[in-house]
């Protein structure tokens, strides 16, 4: 491996592995995910090209350019991005974030998350206690899931409602509730699934149910609010929360979201039994069709219990119409 300035340089010695496979061989000092990140980012190259896709194979002798980018400013900077603003008092602030919006930065996301726009909005009141690049932050939620998220605006009420978080309202009024629009009708209409999570050994993107000890306890339970032609909407309430939860477990029982490319790929062909309405509304909703819906918890300062409903957003709420037609 050579090193000239920001770029570094390497040779591939077994052919017909992974890109990112191969890069990790190559600069072992770095993750896996950081790679992924910069070959998708345009970073690295070979001599017939810039090379962006990480899955791809690479054959022996490949001489691989990783053009290092400089590194990113740790703390993250104050941007004007509208929030719909549910509550907020001195110590909290509850958001309604939209769809597409990260909640803080990461690698591919510097910047245009909620931390830049609570910074902004909130100037230096935020808790620290999450850290630089998460102030404040106390739960999240995916980017492409919408919804109601409490933020700490200092460290008392930070500690306050983490402890409720990791309680998961077993001896509180924490509660969680999502609307999700699922592939067919799950059976029984209403129950629980219980079933372990974990990062997948075969793709560290996804999350797996597991059976050993690697995974973490997670339980969500369901009720069918509506049934549809070839969906149903089902109101979800966690009592854990780990990394895409509900859509992990809905798609362990065969019910996938609409919308999910990454756990419902498989049943993206049923699109073509929708009818022509329904079919664009989700061609038009392009993200899982999840929105958290309520957040209800005790105030860290006056225990006085809080709670909010958020209405489906208007991508969600076409693809309501259009399937109930």
């Amino acid at each position: 491996m050579e090193e000239h300035g920001q770029e570094r340089v390497g040779i591939v010695d077994e052919g017909g592995q992974r890109l990112d496979r191969a890069l990790v061989g190559l600069f072992p000092d770095l993750s896996r995910a950081r790679l992924q990140d910069l070959v998708r980012e345009g970073h690295v190259s070979r001599d017939s090209g810039v090379l962006r896709d990480p899955s791809a194979k690479v054959a022996a002798g490949t001489r691989l350019v990783l053009d290092m980018p400089p590194p990113a400013d740790p703390v993250p900077e104050a941007e004007a991005v509208d929030l719909v603003v549910a509550y907020e008092d001195d110590d909290l602030i509850v958001i309604d974030k939209p769809a597409g919006l990260v909640v803080h930065p990461a690698p591919g996301h510097a910047g245009g998350t909620l931390v830049n726009a609570l910074i902004a909005h909130c100037g230096a009141s935020l808790s620290g206690v999450g850290g630089v690049r998460r102030p404040g932050i106390v739960h999240r939620l995916d980017k492409d899931t919408s919804g109601l998220i409490v933020v700490a605006k200092n460290d008392f009420a930070h500690h306050g409602l983490a402890a409720q978080f990791a309680d998961h309202g077993r001896t509180g009024p924490l509660e969680r509730a999502y609307l999700a629009f699922v592939w067919g009708e799950p059976n029984p209409a209403a129950g629980t699934i219980e079933a372990s999570l974990a990062r997948s050994r075969h793709n560290r993107e996804k999350i797996a149910v597991v059976s050993d000890e690697t995974g973490r306890h997670a339980i969500t339970h369901y009720a069918v609010a509506e049934r549809y032609a070839e969906a149903s909407l089902v109101r979800c309430q966690l009592e854990t929360g780990r990394t895409h939860q509900i859509r992990v477990h809905l798609a362990h029982r065969g019910h996938p979201l609409l919308g999910d490319a990454v756990y419902g790929a498989a049943f993206s062909t049923k699109a073509a039994k929708l009818g022509e309405a329904a079919r664009a509304a989700l061609i038009a909703l392009d993200r899982q069709a999840l929105h958290a819906e309520l957040l209800g918890f005790a105030h860290p300062r006056t225990g006085e219990t809080l709670r909010f409903e958020s209405p489906l957003p208007p991508d969600m709420a076409a693809l309501k119409a259009a399937l109930v037609a």
